[in-house]
Protein backbone atom coordinates (compact mmCIF):
# COMPACT_ATOMS: atom_id res chain seq x y z
CA UNK A 1 0.00 0.00 0.00
CA UNK A 2 0.76 3.59 -0.89
CA UNK A 3 2.47 5.52 1.90
CA UNK A 4 1.52 8.79 0.67
CA UNK A 5 0.37 10.41 -2.34
CA UNK A 6 -1.28 13.67 -4.20
CA UNK A 7 -4.52 14.12 -4.80
CA UNK A 8 -7.61 16.57 -5.44
CA UNK A 9 -9.76 17.90 -2.72
CA UNK A 10 -13.70 16.09 -3.21
CA UNK A 11 -14.79 18.22 -5.85
CA UNK A 12 -14.77 21.61 -7.69
CA UNK A 13 -15.20 23.48 -10.67
CA UNK A 14 -14.16 26.48 -12.61
CA UNK A 15 -15.24 28.49 -15.73
CA UNK A 16 -13.11 29.70 -18.53
CA UNK A 17 -13.29 32.06 -21.59
CA UNK A 18 -10.97 31.73 -24.70
CA UNK A 19 -12.01 33.11 -27.83
CA UNK A 20 -15.81 33.27 -27.04
CA UNK A 21 -15.98 29.56 -26.11
CA UNK A 22 -16.67 28.51 -22.66
CA UNK A 23 -14.62 26.09 -20.85
CA UNK A 24 -16.43 24.42 -17.87
CA UNK A 25 -14.19 22.17 -15.89
CA UNK A 26 -15.33 19.60 -13.04
CA UNK A 27 -12.85 17.92 -11.31
CA UNK A 28 -13.42 15.19 -8.65
CA UNK A 29 -11.91 12.54 -6.85
CA UNK A 30 -12.54 9.09 -8.26
CA UNK A 31 -10.81 5.83 -6.04
CA UNK A 32 -12.47 3.47 -9.00
CA UNK A 33 -12.98 3.39 -12.71
CA UNK A 34 -16.71 3.10 -12.17
CA UNK A 35 -16.37 5.89 -10.13
CA UNK A 36 -14.91 7.76 -12.65
CA UNK A 37 -16.70 6.92 -15.14
CA UNK A 38 -20.29 7.67 -13.59
CA UNK A 39 -18.99 11.54 -12.60
CA UNK A 40 -18.02 12.04 -16.18
CA UNK A 41 -21.64 10.70 -17.28
CA UNK A 42 -23.41 12.96 -14.73
CA UNK A 43 -21.36 15.79 -16.19
CA UNK A 44 -22.99 14.82 -19.92
CA UNK A 45 -26.21 14.61 -18.56
CA UNK A 46 -26.34 17.94 -17.41
CA UNK A 47 -24.63 19.48 -20.06
CA UNK A 48 -26.09 17.19 -22.66
CA UNK A 49 -26.58 20.48 -25.04
CA UNK A 50 -23.08 21.62 -25.28
CA UNK A 51 -20.64 20.89 -28.18
CA UNK A 52 -18.18 18.56 -26.38
CA UNK A 53 -17.47 17.06 -22.89
CA UNK A 54 -14.14 16.14 -22.70
CA UNK A 55 -12.42 13.81 -20.24
CA UNK A 56 -8.89 12.28 -18.72
CA UNK A 57 -8.48 10.37 -15.56
CA UNK A 58 -5.77 8.13 -13.58
CA UNK A 59 -6.85 5.90 -11.07
CA UNK A 60 -4.63 3.39 -9.05
CA UNK A 61 -1.24 3.36 -7.22
CA UNK A 62 0.92 3.22 -10.11
CA UNK A 63 -1.73 5.34 -12.71
CA UNK A 64 -2.54 1.52 -13.94
CA UNK A 65 -5.81 2.79 -15.31
CA UNK A 66 -5.58 5.72 -17.28
CA UNK A 67 -8.24 7.26 -20.39
CA UNK A 68 -8.78 10.60 -21.80
CA UNK A 69 -11.91 11.36 -24.25
CA UNK A 70 -11.90 14.22 -26.95
CA UNK A 71 -15.44 13.68 -27.33
CA UNK A 72 -15.30 14.95 -30.71
CA UNK A 73 -13.15 17.01 -30.78
CA UNK A 74 -9.69 16.39 -33.16
CA UNK A 75 -7.56 13.48 -31.90
CA UNK A 76 -5.44 14.62 -29.32
CA UNK A 77 -6.28 18.16 -28.67
CA UNK A 78 -8.50 17.37 -25.37
CA UNK A 79 -8.14 14.52 -23.28
CA UNK A 80 -4.59 14.07 -24.09
CA UNK A 81 -3.40 17.41 -22.53
CA UNK A 82 -6.14 17.40 -20.20
CA UNK A 83 -4.47 13.90 -18.53
CA UNK A 84 -0.91 15.42 -19.37
CA UNK A 85 -1.94 17.93 -16.47
CA UNK A 86 -2.83 15.00 -14.21
CA UNK A 87 0.45 13.39 -14.59
CA UNK A 88 2.49 16.65 -14.42
CA UNK A 89 0.93 17.99 -10.91
CA UNK A 90 1.80 14.32 -9.76
CA UNK A 91 -2.15 13.36 -8.96
CA UNK A 92 -3.76 10.19 -8.34
CA UNK A 93 -7.48 9.37 -8.20
CA UNK A 94 -8.69 12.01 -10.13
CA UNK A 95 -11.00 12.89 -12.99
CA UNK A 96 -11.27 15.81 -14.96
CA UNK A 97 -14.33 16.87 -17.33
CA UNK A 98 -13.90 19.89 -19.74
CA UNK A 99 -17.33 21.06 -21.26
CA UNK A 100 -17.14 23.24 -24.01
CA UNK A 101 -19.59 25.03 -25.34
CA UNK A 102 -18.52 26.57 -29.09
CA UNK A 103 -18.08 30.61 -29.12
CA UNK A 104 -17.89 30.60 -33.10
CA UNK A 105 -14.28 31.44 -33.13
CA UNK A 106 -12.11 27.95 -34.04
CA UNK A 107 -9.15 27.67 -32.10
CA UNK A 108 -6.59 25.61 -34.20
CA UNK A 109 -4.92 22.31 -33.05
CA UNK A 110 -2.56 23.83 -31.01
CA UNK A 111 -4.73 26.57 -29.30
CA UNK A 112 -7.39 23.74 -28.20
CA UNK A 113 -4.30 21.50 -27.09
CA UNK A 114 -3.57 24.98 -24.67
CA UNK A 115 -7.22 25.94 -24.03
CA UNK A 116 -7.92 22.37 -22.61
CA UNK A 117 -4.95 22.13 -20.37
CA UNK A 118 -5.43 25.36 -19.15
CA UNK A 119 -9.22 24.77 -18.26
CA UNK A 120 -7.54 21.58 -16.18
CA UNK A 121 -4.51 23.33 -14.77
CA UNK A 122 -7.75 26.13 -13.27
CA UNK A 123 -9.63 23.46 -12.31
CA UNK A 124 -7.43 21.69 -10.49
CA UNK A 125 -6.16 24.82 -8.91
CA UNK A 126 -9.81 26.10 -8.22
CA UNK A 127 -10.33 22.55 -6.64
CA UNK A 128 -7.29 22.32 -4.44
CA UNK A 129 -5.13 19.94 -3.65
CA UNK A 130 -4.11 17.62 -0.72
CA UNK A 131 -1.29 15.19 0.53
CA UNK A 132 -2.78 11.75 1.17
CA UNK A 133 -0.20 10.27 4.06
CA UNK A 134 -0.55 6.77 5.36
CA UNK A 135 -0.77 6.80 9.41
CA UNK A 136 -0.86 4.26 11.96
CA UNK A 137 -3.28 5.06 14.79
CA UNK A 138 -1.58 4.24 18.41
CA UNK A 139 -2.98 4.06 21.76
CA UNK A 140 -0.89 5.03 24.83
CA UNK A 141 -1.31 3.99 28.30
CA UNK A 142 -0.07 5.83 31.27
CA UNK A 143 -0.06 6.33 34.58
CA UNK A 144 -2.08 9.39 36.04
CA UNK A 145 1.38 10.33 37.00
CA UNK A 146 2.91 10.81 33.59
CA UNK A 147 0.08 12.82 31.91
CA UNK A 148 1.40 16.52 32.18
CA UNK A 149 5.15 15.50 30.50
CA UNK A 150 3.70 13.09 28.12
CA UNK A 151 0.99 15.56 27.30
CA UNK A 152 2.63 18.00 26.65
CA UNK A 153 5.89 16.37 24.82
CA UNK A 154 2.71 14.69 22.50
CA UNK A 155 1.43 18.46 21.70
CA UNK A 156 4.70 19.71 20.80
CA UNK A 157 5.40 16.80 18.49
CA UNK A 158 4.98 16.23 15.05
CA UNK A 159 2.32 13.01 15.66
CA UNK A 160 -1.50 14.40 15.52
CA UNK A 161 -3.10 13.95 18.67
CA UNK A 162 -7.06 12.60 18.49
CA UNK A 163 -8.12 12.42 21.89
CA UNK A 164 -7.34 11.81 25.25
CA UNK A 165 -9.82 9.37 27.42
CA UNK A 166 -9.40 8.39 31.59
CA UNK A 167 -10.40 5.13 32.58
CA UNK A 168 -7.96 3.43 35.57
CA UNK A 169 -5.25 4.75 33.63
CA UNK A 170 -4.62 7.25 30.63
CA UNK A 171 -5.46 6.67 27.08
CA UNK A 172 -3.93 8.92 24.22
CA UNK A 173 -4.75 8.47 20.74
CA UNK A 174 -2.60 9.97 18.05
CA UNK A 175 -1.23 9.21 14.21
CA UNK A 176 2.02 8.39 14.03
CA UNK A 177 3.47 7.83 9.87
CA UNK A 178 3.40 4.02 9.07
CA UNK A 179 7.34 4.52 8.17
CA UNK A 180 7.75 6.04 12.02
CA UNK A 181 6.11 3.77 14.36
CA UNK A 182 9.24 2.15 15.20
CA UNK A 183 11.21 5.41 16.67
CA UNK A 184 7.91 6.80 17.80
CA UNK A 185 8.00 3.61 19.87
CA UNK A 186 11.39 4.39 21.49
CA UNK A 187 10.64 7.94 22.18
CA UNK A 188 7.70 7.08 23.99
CA UNK A 189 9.46 4.35 26.01
CA UNK A 190 12.51 6.64 26.76
CA UNK A 191 9.68 9.31 27.36
CA UNK A 192 8.07 7.10 30.37
CA UNK A 193 10.62 5.33 31.40
CA UNK A 194 9.30 2.16 30.09
CA UNK A 195 6.19 2.47 31.50
CA UNK A 196 3.72 3.11 28.71
CA UNK A 197 1.55 0.37 27.31
CA UNK A 198 2.03 1.10 23.22
CA UNK A 199 -0.58 -0.30 20.86
CA UNK A 200 -0.83 -0.19 17.48
CA UNK A 201 -4.40 0.51 15.61
CA UNK A 202 -5.67 0.88 12.55
CA UNK A 203 -3.70 2.86 9.27
CA UNK A 204 -5.98 5.52 7.93
CA UNK A 205 -4.79 8.22 5.39
CA UNK A 206 -5.04 11.62 7.04
CA UNK A 207 -5.30 14.55 4.37
CA UNK A 208 -3.16 17.99 4.68
CA UNK A 209 -3.54 20.80 2.48
CA UNK A 210 -0.96 21.95 -0.12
Amino acid sequence: MRADYYTVKNYGENELIIQKSKFLTYVKRAETEQEAIDFIQEIKKMHHTATHNCSAYLIGEHDNIQKANDDGEPSGTAGFPMLEVLKKQGLKDTVVVVTRYFGGIKLGGGGLIRAYGRATTEGIASTGTVLRKLHQAMKVTIDYTWLGKVENEVRQSPYPLKEITYADGVNLFMYVPVTEVDPFTVWMTELTNGQANILSLSSEFLEFDT
